[in-house]
């Protein structure tokens, strides 16, 4: 599912008409879902926030409540309820509402796959892909220096032979691809702690549809192994 002109109008009431009476209270986090399930056609799902430096030694706190979350601030709610592509702007609301404070996190292996690079490979690819007028979906940059690839759902599982037919090492450094059971924090939500997810090419009408990853795992895979050859 991708962009729809239901969602548009929905996202045009959300920003736009004054509050109604009983309906729960709009914010940034709010309109982004909104837009993700109503224009993109993507599911949400509320995550974990973590604040960093707030325990013991300095490590991050989740807001999960496990002492030993083994991934503070980038896991799904154990209660949360995933808001479906789709959903009216009134049950993106009253579903937020049970959990205000949560991220947003976006599942990988339905709507998309990503493709994880370090950000100095991804900042050395786009330009050559766009150069090269490859179709691009949405890329995130996360506060811990990667970027995350939209791409059509089924890079995770076909990867390494991918990576096998274009002569490069099915354990690149550096290049992952996350399919069904993961998940990515969105915009504008922070990620572990670290600092807030943003994009580096927002969803829009020209990256709704995720491309397949085979026209983007070349490039992606030279500027993975170009970030980690060493100097002459």
């Amino acid at each position: 599912m991708g962009f729809t002109i239901a969602g548009m109008r929905d996202l045009k009431d959300l920003r736009l008409s004054p509050r109604r009476p009983g309906r729960a209270d709009r914010t940034p986090v709010t309109t982004a879902v909104a837009e993700y399930t109503g224009l993109w056609g993507w599911d949400v799902a509320p995550g974990a926030r973590a604040v960093r430096g707030s325990g013991p030694l300095g490590r991050p706190v989740c807001s999960c409540g496990a002492r030993a979350c083994p991934a503070p601030g980038a896991h799904p709610l154990p209660r949360g309820r995933v808001v479906p592509a789709g959903a009216t702007l009134d049950d993106v609301l009253r579903t937020w509402a049970r959990t205000p404070d949560a991220a947003v996190l976006l599942p990988t292996g339905d709507r998309f796959d990503v493709l994880e690079v370090p950000e100095a490979a991804a900042r050395c690819a786009l330009p050559r892909l766009e150069r090269m007028s490859i179709p691009l979906g949405a890329v995130a940059l996360a506060p811990h220096r990667v970027a995350w690839f939209l791409v059509a759902p089924g890079a995770a599982a076909g990867l390494p032979h991918l990576l096998y037919r274009m002569g490069w090492d099915a354990a690149l450094p550096g290049l992952r691809a996350l399919g069904t059971g993961h998940h990515i924090t969105a915009p504008p939500s922070g990620h572990a702690g670290r600092g807030p997810v943003r994009w580096l090419r927002a969803p829009g009408l020209e990256t709704a549809a995720p491309p397949p990853a085979r026209l983007l795992l070349g490039t992606l895979a030279y500027a993975c192994h170009r970030m980690r050859r060493p100097a002459a």
